[in-house]
């Protein structure tokens, strides 16, 4: 297999693919992974081949294992000497997702200390790396400088800026002596209802391969430079391999189909870019490219990452990913291995994970060739960060490590409200911008003085806001806050008031509202709809009062806002600015320049089809307005079918099924059943009160049927699957059938979403619906409801 890939340099609005400049694929970058000088080569090869002969197999497939610290101890590192570990989203120190940031670097330390603690028999002792999601900043840790989300840095568009926020963010991850940073996301967002669009920085994949690359030189330094991996420098992650932006109805984890060059040519392109950029490692997948998942593709993992785009870093797993590969379980799976990744990210089962792969090496199903290879390429990332060799140390004696001044330095945090005001894109303005010097100014809205919110996911905590209230942010300023500083040294004043109310009518009303946080498969959506009015009340009433407004706001994605920019004087696209609200009053009274520009296109509907500058592009990438363009808006279009749509009746809810509602023979209440054999056993479970779900738990080849009247032809259902369908879960209704395991199998084990049934998987949909599991299963149900949809919505799990 041997393939040219393509940087596109035309321009931001453009994507055109013919237009790219080839690189060639076959040859590998010459600065892959930082490669040293050859001399340095040959001394680098001989130390890792010293340590591999030494090295016995337990210790060899250790390296291959990276557990998170809630599920293993000091004493399991001892005992097994992993070759990493991580931190989740929701995991800390000493399991306090809260510790402060000196709790984190005792733990650095006592792990590496096991970790090089001798070993009989002259085995070399191989210390162990930690790695962590610090996404935009190193926002695991209370009090780190907070930078706005990678949409918000493809608005401001600067690489330099993208850099300098890389290099402030692992001097913050190395003063808690954290070596490995899984990031930066170089996916391609290319449907927005995808709950991970937030993490890209454009649509655009020159854009994405641009900024992409500049963040991985922030991080590790440039190849070649005095300071590459070096002590205010970790090892950065190009994730996620490949195609993760460009799943089918932007469902997290799903699928990704087409022509296998045209998805490198869209997907594909920032990776050659990143690689030429040194970044030592790769993250694999979650998504599957035409049916075969990421963890388990051999073509792509090795073909193309190593064989065509000259990539010789190391490859790591996603979250138990592998766990997702055909035939495959989170304990048991030589096909991710065999198919090249180097490192499995098993959370909590790396114990039965490690007993099979010395199992399968042992029986021949894994070469030890393999093993070898994979642990070649983890020492090899070791020793260009030094953490082999005689100069190795623990944590805490490297570099920043405990200077804890650094975290949230004033450097860093003027650095973080210098890309909040260049990313900030003003959609309209008639000229209520910028605010008038001594003005009074109302603040409303609840996200107005929300840290949390204006921070969005993967801050503190994996899915974001909840109870963290401005408190848990000492070191940062909230939109709000930075109004009143701006407004007062201006000689006005400002008021915060979140529900709008006011005793002295204000000469200008700010209101700032948006998404809620979220993360990863908890974000995604069925279409672009945003249905919080709780701004566009407030808009429309201060718009009856007759003052001013300035729309802010915050999201992790476009959406359709029709509504609220018809009823603002100025609205600004804010995303998730993170936590120097200073840097959106910097726009609001004029400080700096208005330049950001849109990286994503703008929706002029609400549908949620992909958008990508097409005809249903309310605003095209770069677009974005100057404060002294006060040309006119014509008025938007405020119709929205996914609004209007949803006429029809509760089949079940709140633990019971409504009159009229059958289920198999007529039973009256979702109840237990104990039929014939296959049966199907049915159990209440709490969800948000007491007994308001079901747990329905079918034998091989059990069906499940429900029946009941109206006109309504739509189904969505509330949903969780605890564990994936090991068989087909086929959904029948009238004479039409659907098999949908594997689009509800991106669903295990992470909690409630919905699946909407229609016409399109279902032509001949009738007031009857089954549901029949080949192989055992566990469905748990919320909801059950008919619908009125608009004609041609597709089916979605």
């Amino acid at each position: 297999m041997n393939r040219s890939f393509c940087v596109m340099t035309n321009g931001l609005a453009s994507l055109a693919l013919a237009s790219c400049t080839p690189i060639a694929g076959s040859t590998a970058p010459s600065s892959a992974v930082g490669a040293p000088a050859s001399n340095a080569v040959s001394s680098e090869d001989a130390q890792i081949d010293a340590l591999l002969t030494k090295m016995t197999l337990e210790r060899k497939i250790a390296q291959l294992i990276q557990p998170q610290i809630n599920s293993f101890s000091v004493e399991d590192m001892r005992r097994y000497r992993f070759g990493s570990y991580l931190n989740g989203g929701n995991g800390g120190p000493y399991g306090d997702e809260f510790a402060p940031a000196s709790e984190w670097l005792r733990y650095a330390d006592e792990m590496y200390l096991a970790s090089v603690e001798p070993l009989p028999n002259g085995e070399p002792a191989i210390p162990v790396m930690w790695g962590t999601d610090a996404v935009h900043g190193h926002t695991n840790v209370p009090g780190a400088t907070i930078f706005p989300h990678n949409i918000a840095l493809g608005a401001a568009g600067d690489a330099d800026l993208v850099r300098r926020i890389g290099h402030a963010t692992a001097t913050e991850i190395k003063v808690t002596g954290i070596d490995w940073n899984f990031s930066p996301t170089i996916a391609v967002a290319r449907d927005d209802r995808w709950g991970r669009t937030y993490e890209s920085y454009s649509e655009n994949p020159a854009l994405v391969a641009t900024l992409g690359a500049a963040l991985v030189e922030g991080l590790q330094g440039r190849p070649g430079d005095d300071d590459f991996l070096g002590e205010t420098r970790v090892i950065a992650t190009a994730k996620h391999f490949f195609g993760d932006g460009g799943t089918e109805q932007g469902v997290d984890q799903g699928d990704v189909n087409g022509d296998i060059d045209a998805l490198l040519a869209l997907h594909g392109q920032p990776y050659p870019v990143a690689i030429d950029a040194g970044v030592a490692s790769v993250m694999a997948s979650f998504n599957s490219i035409n049916g075969r998942k990421m963890h388990g593709n051999r073509d792509l993992l090795t073909g193309v990452l190593r064989g065509d785009m000259g990539f010789d870093g190391l490859v790591v797993g996603d979250w138990n990913g592998h766990g997702q590969v055909q035939g495959c379980t989170v304990s048991d799976c030589p096909q991710s291995l065999l198919a090249g990744l180097d490192i499995y990210m098993v959370p909590d089962d790396w114990r039965g994970l490690m007993e099979t792969l010395l199992e399968q090496v042992r029986g021949g199903t894994i070469p030890v060739a393999r093993v070898d290879e994979a642990v070649t390429r983890i020492l090899r990332i070791k020793a260009r960060a030094g953490l082999l060799g005689p100069d190795s140390v623990r944590p805490s004696q490297r570099g920043v490590a405990g200077r804890y001044d650094l975290l949230a330095s004033a450097e860093h945090r003027a650095l973080a409200r210098e890309a909040v005001g260049r990313s900030q894109v003003i959609l309209n303005n008639d000229g209520t911008l910028p605010l008038t010097a001594g003005a009074h100014v109302l603040v409303a809205g609840t996200a107005a003085d929300n840290i949390a919110q204006a921070a969005g996911g993967w801050t503190l905590t994996w899915q974001g806001g909840g109870d963290l209230d401005n408190s848990y942010f000492p070191q940062a300023t909230s939109i709000y806050a930075g109004i009143a500083d701006l407004a007062r040294a201006s000689g006005g004043r400002a008021v915060l008031s979140a529900d709008g109310s006011y005793s002295a009518k204000p000469d200008v009303a700010v209101v700032v509202f948006g998404e809620q946080p979220y993360a990863e498969f908890a974000g995604d959506l069925r279409d672009l709809a945003f249905r919080d009015e709780e701004g566009l009340t407030l808009l429309r009433r201060f718009q009856d009062d007759g003052i001013p407004t300035v729309a802010v706001f915050l999201s992790g994605r476009p959406l359709w806002v029709n509504r609220e920019i018809n009823a603002a004087n100025a609205f600004i696209a804010s995303w998730l600015p993170g936590g120097e609200g200073a840097g959106v009053a910097d726009i609001l009274f004029g400080k700096r320049p208005a330049t950001g520009r849109l990286s994503f296109s703008w929706p002029a509907t609400c549908a949620g089809t992909p958008v990508n500058g097409g005809a249903n592009a309310l605003f095209v990438p770069g677009y974005g307005r100057s404060l002294d363009d006060v040309s006119g808006l014509r008025k938007l279009d405020e119709g929205c079918a996914a609004l209007a749509s949803g006429a029809g009746a509760e089949w079940f809810a709140a633990g019971r099924l409504a009159a009229g509602v059958t289920v198999r023979s007529g039973a009256n209440a979702f109840s237990q059943m104990l039929g014939t054999a296959p049966r199907i056993i049915i159990r209440a479970i709490d969800r948000n009160a007491q007994e308001d779900a079901r747990e329905i738990a079918f034998e091989a080849g059990g069906e499940l049927e429900l029946s009941g009247s109206g006109a309504a032809e739509a189904y969505r259902i509330t949903y969780a699957l605890p564990q994936r369908p090991e068989g087909p879960v086929t959904f029948i209704s009238g004479a039409s059938t659907y098999d949908a395991a594997r689009e509800i199998a991106v669903a295990e084990g992470k909690g409630w979403r919905e699946m909407v049934l229609t016409r399109d998987c279902l032509p001949q949909l009738t007031n009857a619906l089954r549901v029949r599991s080949a192989a055992s299963l566990i469905l748990r149900v919320h909801t059950i409801r008919r619908e009125e949809l608009p004609a041609g919505t597709p089916c979605s799990f």
